[in-house]
């Protein structure tokens, strides 16, 4: 007999079975991921006014979960390295959902903040890891498509958590909203343990301390990841702020918007959802260097239109602003799965640190924006952020590809 080589599992496809039931768990995952972390943030003024504190500290029951997400997301890659890609995201997803509904029961203000803090370690599980099995499991033709859709699991999930967290409130209480919000955390933690196919391609690696330090130093000293690691904490840092003290503008006069009425304005969300798949796939075919800096060139477009006083121009640059953010995360998050030689988890939770870290600093400091300032400084703030990261996404556009990474445009 003549022994064959073990025959390798082809990579998923768009338009296959695997490639849809992949892309069902994952945008379940990201769905709740989002919805647990983002259901206060319509609600910072309601806490202001129940546990008596200023917007900067009531933004810290948002800032503390995408802090501690960061840091500990550089912990959770590098795990998944040895331990594996599913067992890492089921167990993230239990257990934020569980810790989503005590917070819920939180007596003051002080253990909700350790609840929420909790919560970012927990989560941490669960994007940088999805970010590494997709650029592995998936075709290279078909990452970008398959990342905008995880994206837009994302971006549902977080519209879904703020509409419900302001429907909620206004029909009963805040504490009701968080507690449905965990429900849905452990059906989606379930689906995920079904439904979600083991890694084919992955690699484990022994856990060794130094060599995942140095992998980690291997990707800090390429300029393009540093580029995009850059990126991440501008556009996410802008962008959280922009809709952290939304709310606060929304409630005072002349608008004094319901809980409710302030929660429908996040459906501009669905809008992230359609644009992160559809850019992903445009990026994939005409290039990310060509479509980055024409997502942020919207965002800042938005931002400009959120200084006008009417209600109806407010919203459409929230629309713009949502549309270029997801379509730029979308590209960016990609781009480095692909650029990353080795060790993709651990890139992906580098970028995933940057990310947070943006949303967990600038959410805050918008605050004593907002404080001396006003919206407009605010929307100052947001407008140096993204200047900053147009200058990096243009300077991206002449930097040559590595081997693991070729621009479908360019090459």
């Amino acid at each position: 007999m003549i022994d064959h080589p073990l025959k390798t599992p082809s990579r998923l496809m768009s338009g296959t079975p695997a490639f849809r039931r992949l892309n069902l768990a994952l945008f379940a995952s990201g769905f709740s991921t989002f919805a647990i972390l983002y259901c206060v943030q319509p609600l910072l003024p309601e806490f202001s006014r129940e546990f008596h504190v200023s917007a900067a500290a009531s933004s810290l029951s948002l800032s503390l979960s995408t802090g501690f997400l960061a840091v500990a997301m550089l912990v959770a890659g590098s795990l998944s390295e040895v331990w594996g890609r599913k067992p890492i995201m089921v167990a993230s997803l239990l257990l934020s959902a569980l810790l989503a509904i005590l917070s819920a029961l939180a007596p003051n203000w002080t253990s909700l903040l350790v609840a929420r803090m909790l919560i970012g370690i927990t989560l941490s599980g669960l994007p940088a890891v999805a970010m590494a099995y997709v650029s592995e499991e998936v075709d290279p033709k078909s990452i970008g498509l398959a990342m905008g859709l995880f994206i837009g699991g994302n971006a549902v999930g977080g519209m879904s958590g703020r509409i419900i967290g302001g429907v909620l409130t206004d029909l009963g209480s805040w504490r009701l909203a968080i507690g449905l919000i965990g429900v849905i955390g452990l059906a989606s933690a379930f689906a995920a343990w079904r439904s979600l196919p083991a890694s084919a391609h992955f690699q484990p690696r022994q856990a060794r301390p130094l060599d995942l330090l140095r992998s980690m130093g291997e990707h800090l000293r390429d300029p393009g990841l540093r580029a995009l690691f850059a990126e991440a904490f501008l556009l996410m840092g802008g962008f959280v702020t922009l809709y952290n003290y939304l709310g606060y503008r929304l409630t005072e006069p002349p608008y004094s918007l319901s809980q409710s009425a302030i929660g429908a304005i996040f459906a501009a969300y669905l809008i992230g959802t359609w644009s992160s798949a559809w850019i992903g796939g445009l990026a994939d075919r005409l290039g990310r260097k060509r479509v980055l800096w024409v997502m942020i060139v919207i965002m800042l477009a938005g931002v400009a239109l959120t200084l006008f006083d009417h209600l109806v121009l407010i919203t459409a640059g929230i629309v713009a602003v949502t549309f270029g953010f997801f379509g730029g995360h979308s590209i960016a998050s990609s781009w480095v799965g692909s650029r990353a030689v080795s060790a993709k988890a651990q890139a992906s939770a580098l970028y995933l640190f940057c990310y947070y870290l943006g949303s967990s600093s600038i959410g805050t400091i918008g605050g004593l924006f907002w404080a001396r300032a006003g919206w407009p400084g605010v929307a100052g703030l947001v407008a140096i952020l993204l200047l900053a990261a147009l200058s990096l996404a243009l300077w991206l556009t002449t930097l040559p590809s590595t081997h693991t990474d070729q621009d479908s445009a360019a090459s």
